[in-house]
């Protein structure tokens, strides 16, 4: 074969000119960034600076804003991605779910705050007209007097004010507590409930009517349903989104009280991915217990193989300072470490002073991390645990773990898969795999979530090319996806000689049966 100068090459069907404009860290890190947006990220600038500095998916946070403040946001973001090509990023509708909320005050007390006072006692009352003077108070949890006993703990305003509950009165609709702390709060504030079965629907009202007049016509890649407790709330769940058409869009399961914790592995199993939510988890649990929970949730994500999200004050600081704690920096550093796909900013994004620093420093962080990481280590223990729970493999994951073994043992600089659903794709990160990974698509929606979630993959999507894989015998446009795949990763830096080793991985039939493949060249060959 005549040498090939693969140097300047780009590919020749897409504009990918938008990686140019990368930082260093965000070409680099592997984990994806969620960022909430709100005021201080919402205009068409700051989002493509977001963009620019790492971030993967823009969460949409439904307890706040309204329709038509979303619409703008996801409009502004599309025109944002328009001035930088190639580039992908996912739109991620977060509910507001169930929640249980005090009431309002009553006389001079409206609008403002109430001193409750330790030891003193105070009435729940079901009754939501009623308005406190400070002796009793309202709340939304009609079944409250039935969900609580004597010696639960009630926790108000994210845990400012903690309650003992001291007896129950379900006739009447109302619990007894003993107040265990001196602090004002204000109206409708947050109760969390430890320890205790909450009997709600996963999805209320609101959310129903946000999921499908909302998150389906607008094409949303994925739903954050908050308070997920079981598998069938995932059923329900993908039931409310199928019934409106919107059966590609994926769900992840927030995981925020013991109930979740409980059925973890069977809603893991329901589910497209898991969000790691500690802070109504941090209420929910014993806070000292949390960090074991996020271990074992990402263990067992990584495990099955589905993409796990680690947030809740990860920079928390940076809301109103440009530089984060030390121990800020650990912890993101950390969730990176176990196994995280994804790190997630809320109110540092959102509202926040320094939402292009706090991308910008999670990106960097994550690097670092990634650098520490085990990628070895992980590989096999993946591997042993799959095999001892189901014996054999699937012929596609054990082709894909053959091609993460092969691809490393034989100094491969890049691997290419194509997909349809991202499901190979993802299989790559379950065995943490340590080269760089190119998931050529013609489906933007595929496109979209595996740059959202799929950690160590670049994304290249080709509409025109369809012709590939098990759905099209022929696989016509195959060779010439290799090729673009091969430029692509000339372009963002994996590949930078001739002479360096490509893996391809793709699905192919043969009258109806379904074969994997692997294949090994030079990346002058492909761009010939």
């Amino acid at each position: 074969m005549m040498d090939v100068e693969i140097q300047g090459m780009k590919p020749q069907f897409v504009d990918v000119s938008g990686y140019g404009t990368l930082s260093a860290a965000a070409l680099k890190k592997r984990t994806r960034v969620i960022c909430t947006i709100g005021p201080s990220s919402w205009d068409v600038e700051m989002l493509g600076v977001l963009l620019e500095q790492g971030m993967n998916v823009a969460r949409l946070n439904f307890s706040h804003g309204d329709h038509a403040t979303h619409a703008r946001t996801i409009a502004r973001l599309k025109e944002a991605l328009a001035k930088r090509p190639g580039l992908q990023c996912a739109v991620m509708l977060d509910t507001k779910g169930p929640e249980i909320r005090t009431g309002f005050f009553a006389g001079e007390n409206e609008g403002g705050k109430i001193e409750f006072k330790a030891g003193e006692t105070l009435v729940l009352t079901t009754d939501y007209d009623y308005k406190s003077d400070g002796t009793k108070l309202a709340c939304t949890y009609e079944k409250l007097p039935t969900s609580v006993k004597a010696g639960n703990q009630i926790l108000v305003a994210d845990g400012t004010l903690v309650l003992e509950v001291t007896g129950t009165a379900p006739e009447k609709g109302e619990v007894e507590c003993l107040v265990m702390n001196t602090v004002a709060i204000g109206e409708r504030k947050n109760m969390n409930l430890p320890g205790v079965h909450v009997d709600l629907p996963v999805l209320q009202p609101k959310d129903v009517k946000d999921l499908q007049d909302f998150g389906v016509p607008q094409n949303v890649d994925m739903v954050a349903a908050s308070f997920v407790q079981s598998a069938a709330d995932c059923e329900y769940i993908r039931k409310v989104l199928d019934d409106a058409g919107g059966s590609h869009i994926k769900i992840m399961s927030k995981i925020e009280n013991q109930e979740g914790l409980d059925n973890f592995e069977a809603i893991c199993d329901a589910c497209d991915s898991i969000m790691v939510a500690r802070g109504d988890l941090g209420m929910e649990i014993p806070p000292e217990k949390v960090f074991r929970a996020q271990k074992m949730m990402i263990s067992t994500c990584a495990r099955l193989g589905k993409p796990v999200v680690v947030a809740t004050q990860m920079l928390e600081s940076m809301i109103s300072n440009p530089r984060p704690t030390r121990a800020e920096c650990s912890d993101v550093a950390n969730a990176v470490l176990d196994g995280a796909d994804a790190v997630m900013l809320s109110g540092e994004s959102a509202g926040g002073k320094w939402p292009k620093e706090a991308v910008a420093i999670m990106s960097r962080i994550s690097v670092e991390a990634e650098e520490e990481y085990d990628f070895d280590a992980a590989y096999v223990k993946e591997l042993e645990l799959e095999r001892k729970a189901h014996k054999t493999l699937s012929i596609v994951e054990a082709t894909t773990a053959a091609a993460v073994n092969a691809a490393v043992t034989c100094g491969a600089k890049l691997i290419v898969v194509f997909a349809h659903t991202g499901a190979t794709a993802a299989l790559f990160a379950k065995y943490k795999c340590p080269i760089p990974v190119v998931v050529v698509t013609s489906h933007p929606e595929v496109a979209r979530f595996c740059a959202g979630l799929i950690s160590g993959v670049k994304v290249l999507l080709l509409p025109d090319h369809t012709r590939y894989g098990y759905q099209h015998e022929s696989g016509e446009d195959e060779a010439a996806m290799v090729t673009e795949a091969t430029k692509f990763a000339v372009v963002n830096g994996a590949l930078a000689n001739s002479d360096d080793v490509v893996c391809a991985l793709h699905s192919y039939r043969i009258n109806s049966t379904k074969n994997v493949a692997m294949r090994f060249f030079k990346a002058g060959s492909a761009c010939l």
